[in-house]
């Protein structure tokens, strides 16, 4: 009885719902077919005859990608989110600099959120000890890669894809995470064994944590490191002179100059200092860097201009937005912002002069108020005429 159920619930799923899972399928067999069979036993039914399978038969698997040949020939680069000193203070992001040829860790640093300024600042430092690999690799985040192909203006490059291009170092972004595995297992990694470490040395800031790591990057590569296919040394040197490098690895944008000498940048309207050379760029273009540690230069044609800044009633400025990877970090200066916003009340006039409230003047029983007493010095004269 049991077997010619199994052979007809099983030719109904087959011929009717072979594309349906086996809790569906139950509701199908019993609300179309009144054929009332458990789900589970459906399940076991279904898998036998190649029906359904298995939540480990369904899992696909990538197939893993030779490493590259030489060092420096393919650098993988990701931040990883997290609570680097557990719950000893806020969580922050670690940038992971790994050579794809031998797992070796070339750059590490703590910053507190994974934004195009902080990859600036270690490219930076990456290239000056170690000169230009051939190509970063990347996911697909904005800082990296424009992702809308019919993006308005621009020249379809970002801020960090124009900073590479100048010092000829190719950016390639992954389509999957599984396709930068090295980087994501080696976060995996350090998750557990440099939090541990950084416990045990007492470390609960960025700044004492960015002190700790060359040593433990040391610690890392000696055991974790792995001898390249061949031995040479796929890194260029620097084409530009060391300190060109600030130029190039910063925030770089063209901004008209009106008429009155002004420009507009990140929500700020800059005013140029009148002199012989600015009075010759209203109607033209001028050069704005702003760089990773906060300074603004105006530059034409190299020449830099002296300005001062009127600044906009300013919430979260577009690159905070846009060029912060992880929300947390966002989230946060909105309410820094909130807060600055709510100190800075505005004063009355009274505030201003000063003024100082009395206390409130107990009267006795023969106290008379002024309006009474004037009302009726009016009424007798009234009162007599009558």
């Amino acid at each position: 009885m049991l077997e010619g159920i199994r052979e007809y619930a099983v030719e109904l799923v087959r011929s009717n719902y072979a594309d349906f899972g086996p809790s569906l399928a139950t509701e199908m067999l019993l609300s179309k077919h009144d054929v009332k069979v458990s789900r589970e036993t459906l399940r076991k039914w279904m898998m036998a005859d190649g029906l359904w399978l298995s939540r480990r038969q369904r899992r696909s698997f990538h197939q893993p990608r030779l490493r590259r040949e030489a060092f420096g020939e393919l650098i993988q680069i990701d931040g990883s989110d997290h609570r680097w000193f557990e719950n000893r203070a806020d969580a922050c992001t670690l940038l992971v600099f790994i050579d794809d040829a031998t797992s070796r860790l070339v750059q590490l640093r703590f910053v507190v959120s994974e934004s195009t300024d902080s990859y600036l600042s270690a490219v930076h430092a990456y290239v000056v000890a170690f000169g230009c690999p051939v190509a970063f690799y990347s996911d697909k985040h904005t800082g990296f890669r424009i992702n809308r192909s019919n993006a308005p203006g621009g020249t379809g490059m970002t801020q960090f894809g124009r900073a590479l291009a100048e010092l000829n170092i190719e950016i390639i972004c992954a389509n999957s995470s599984q396709a930068k595995g090295r980087v994501e297992r080696v976060n995996r990694t350090l998750q557990d064994r440099l939090v541990k470490e950084l416990r045990l040395a007492g470390i609960s800031n960025i700044e004492a944590s960015n002190s700790f790591l060359p040593g433990f990057l040391l610690a890392h590569n000696e055991r974790f490191a792995v001898t390249p296919v061949r031995s040479e040394d796929m890194h260029r040197p620097l084409s530009v002179p060391v300190e060109k490098l600030t130029d190039i690895l910063c925030h770089r944008e063209q901004r008209y100059v009106g008429s009155q000498l002004t420009l507009s940048y990140d929500r700020k309207r800059i005013i140029l200092e009148r002199n012989a050379t600015s009075e010759e760029l209203g109607g033209k273009y001028v050069d704005v860097y702003d760089f990773p540690d906060g300074r603004l230069e105006v530059r034409s044609k190299g020449l830099l201009l002296p300005y001062s800044v009127f600044s906009k009633d300013q919430r979260v400025s577009h690159t905070a937005i846009v060029e912060n990877k992880r929300l947390g970090h966002t989230l946060a200066l909105i309410k820094a912002q909130q807060d600055r916003h709510f100190e800075a009340k505005v004063k009355t006039n009274s505030e201003k002069g000063e003024y100082q409230k009395r206390g409130r003047q107990i009267y006795g029983p023969d106290y008379v108020p002024k309006i009474v007493a004037k009302s009726v010095v009016m009424a007798e004269p009234t009162a007599k005429k009558a």
